[in-house]
C-alpha cells in the first residue's frame, strides 16, 4: 500500500466527473483506488499480483503529474514503458527570493503562452506551471531537453538563448521519434 497527498483543489480532477477518472486509472492498472476528499490524501493499493511490476510506480506518477495540474488524459501518457514525469521545485532554485515566482513563472510562460508552447512543440514533453513547480512529461530523450531549457529560463537565460538550445536539439530529437536509438 501507498500513499500520497494531492492539493485539495486537484482532488476533483483526479476523481473526474461521477469517477470516471478513477476508474479509468483503476481499469487499465488493474489497482484500487482510494482518495480522502477532505485530506487530499490517495492511498493505491498495490498489494495485487501484476503483469507490469512497475504499474504502482507508474500510477503514483500519474496521480502526483495530475496533483501537480496536468489534465488526466494526459498524464496517463505515464502508463507508457518509456514516458516520465519530472517536478521541477522553482522555489528551490529562486531559493528564499519569493518575489520572484511572478516573474520567474510569466518567463517559462512566455507572452500568451509562446515559451511554454514552443518547449511542447520542439521537445514533444507536455508541460504544466502549477503553484511553484513546473512539471514535464516525456520520454527519456525529449524530457532531459525540455527540463534544461526550464532551467535555463529559471536561472536567467536570455530566451533567445534557449529558443536557440532547443532548435539545436531538434536533429536529435527527430532521429528518436523514428525509432533510432542513439
Amino acid at each position: 500500500m501507498r500513499s500520497i497527498r494531492i492539493p485539495s483543489d486537484r482532488v476533483g480532477t483526479l476523481i473526474g466527473k461521477n469517477g470516471e477518472t478513477k476508474k479509468v486509472l483503476q481499469d487499465i492498472s488493474g489497482i484500487r483506488i482510494d482518495i480522502d476528499t477532505e485530506e487530499g490524501e490517495v492511498i493505491i493499493h498495490d498489494d495485487v499480483e501484476l503483469e507490469d511490476p512497475l504499474m504502482p510506480l507508474k500510477l503514483m506518477d500519474i496521480v502526483k503529474a495530475v496533483g501537480r495540474g496536468f489534465n488526466p488524459d494526459k498524464a496517463m501518457r505515464l502508463f507508457d514503458d518509456d514516458e516520465y514525469f519530472e517536478l521541477i521545485d522553482v522555489k528551490e532554485a529562486i531559493g528564499d527570493r519569493s518575489s520572484q515566482m511572478p516573474r520567474v513563472r510569466g518567463r517559462l510562460i512566455g507572452k500568451n503562452g509562446k515559451t511554454r508552447k514552443l518547449i511542447e512543440e520542439l521537445t514533444g514533453c507536455d508541460m504544466v506551471i502549477y503553484g511553484n513547480t513546473v512539471g514535464l512529461i516525456g520520454n527519456s530523450v525529449s524530457l532531459p531537453v525540455a527540463k534544461h531549457a526550464c532551467e535555463l529560463l529559471i536561472n536567467g537565460s536570455e530566451h533567445a538563448t534557449v529558443y536557440h538550445y532547443l532548435e539545436s536539439q531538434r536533429p536529435m530529437l527527430r532521429i528518436t521519434e523514428m525509432g533510432f536509438d542513439l
